[in-house]
C-alpha cells in the first residue's frame, strides 16, 4: 500500500466485538473513555447517577447507538448488580469492566478537621463502589475464562500530602485491590489493571478544588506539573483505559499505569525554597 492510499486505510477498531461497562460514566473520565471505547467498535454501557447527563451521552446521535445508560448508585450492591445484568442481557456477555466512579470529598489537609462520615462516604464511592463492581463483574467473566477489569486511583497513591487523607487512602486501597486481584483472577483468564492520573480538569477536579473555570484549572495544574508543555485532558487517560482494555496489553495484568507526566518522580520543594532564599 502507498503512502497516500495508507493514509486514507480506516483505523483500526481496537475494541471491535467487545461489551464494556463503565462507572461514572456520564462525564469526565468516564464519559471520554465510553465514547473511545465506542468509537473502537465497543458495545458500551455507562452508569451513573448523573441520569440527565448519562442519557444525553447515549443519545448522541455521532455515536449510533454504541452507548447506553443506566441508573447506578456505586454504593449500592443491587444497583452494582443490575448495571451488569443489563449488560449482559442487551449484549449477551461483559468483556471490561472500568471501575471508574469516584469522589473527593471534603478537601481539608488536617486529620483534626476531618469528620467521620467524609471518611466513609468517600471510601464508600471509591473503595466499596470499585470492590462491588470487580466481584459482579467477575462471577460473568470468570466462567468466560475472559474479561478485562479496569480501576481508576489517582497520582495521590504515588505522591502524598497533595489530597486528603480519606481521598489518599481510598486510592492507596484502590491500588492493593488491583494487585489482589490480579493474583486471584490471573488464573481465569482475566487481567486486572488501574490508571493513576494527575489532575485533569473534569467535573469532579473542578468541584473538589471550588474552581468554576476549565481554563482556571488547566492553568494552576499546568503550573505545578512536572512535565511541561502538553495538558493532561479526560482524553488521554481514556486513551490508556483503551491500552489496558485492549488486545495491545494481552500480558498486562497487575499494573497501576500512572499517568502524571512524572509529578510523581520528584520533589521540587526543597529546590524552590532555596531559590526563594537567594533570588
Amino acid at each position: 500500500m502507498n503512502g497516500a492510499s495508507s493514509l486514507l486505510a480506516p483505523i483500526a477498531k481496537r475494541l471491535a466485538g467487545k461489551v464494556a461497562l463503565i462507572t461514572g460514566g456520564a462525564s469526565g473520565i468516564g464519559e471520554s473513555t465510553a465514547r473511545l471505547f465506542a468509537k473502537h467498535g465497543a458495545k458500551v454501557i455507562i452508569a451513573d447517577v448523573q441520569d440527565e447527563l448519562g442519557f444525553s451521552v447515549s443519545q448522541d446521535k455521532s455515536i449510533n447507538g454504541a452507548i447506553s445508560y443506566v441508573h447506578c448508585d456505586v454504593t449500592s450492591e443491587s444497583d452494582v448488580q443490575n448495571a451488569v445484568n443489563t449488560a449482559v442481557s442487551k449484549h449477551g456477555k461483559l468483556d471490561i469492566m472500568f471501575n471508574n466512579a469516584g469522589c473527593t470529598g471534603q478537601n481539608k489537609a488536617s486529620i483534626l478537621d476531618h469528620e467521620e462520615k467524609d471518611y466513609k462516604s468517600v471510601f464508600d464511592v471509591n473503595v466499596l463502589g470499585s470492590f462491588l463492581g470487580a466481584k459482579h463483574a467477575a462471577k460473568v467473566m470468570i466462567p468466560a475464562k475472559r474479561g478485562t477489569i479496569l480501576f481508576t486511583s489517582s497520582c495521590a497513591s504515588q505522591s502524598h500530602g497533595l489530597a486528603s487523607h480519606s481521598y489518599t487512602a481510598s486510592k492507596h486501597a484502590v491500588v492493593g485491590l488491583t494487585k489482589n486481584l490480579c493474583v486471584e483472577l490471573g488464573q481465569y483468564g482475566i487481567r486486572v489493571n488501574c490508571i493513576s492520573p494527575y489532575g485533569a480538569a473534569t467535573p469532579i477536579f473542578l468541584k473538589g478544588m471550588g474552581i468554576d473555570k476549565k481554563e482556571k484549572a488547566e492553568e494552576i495544574l499546568s503550573s505545578a506539573a512536572n512535565l511541561k508543555g502538553p495538558v493532561l485532558e479526560a482524553g488521554d487517560l481514556a486513551e490508556a483505559a483503551l491500552f489496558l482494555a485492549s488486545e495491545e496489553s494481552k500480558y498486562v495484568s497487575g499494573l497501576n499505569l500512572v499517568v502524571d507526566g512524572g509529578y510523581s518522580a520528584t520533589n521540587v520543594a526543597f529546590t524552590q525554597t532555596i531559590q526563594k532564599f537567594f533570588t
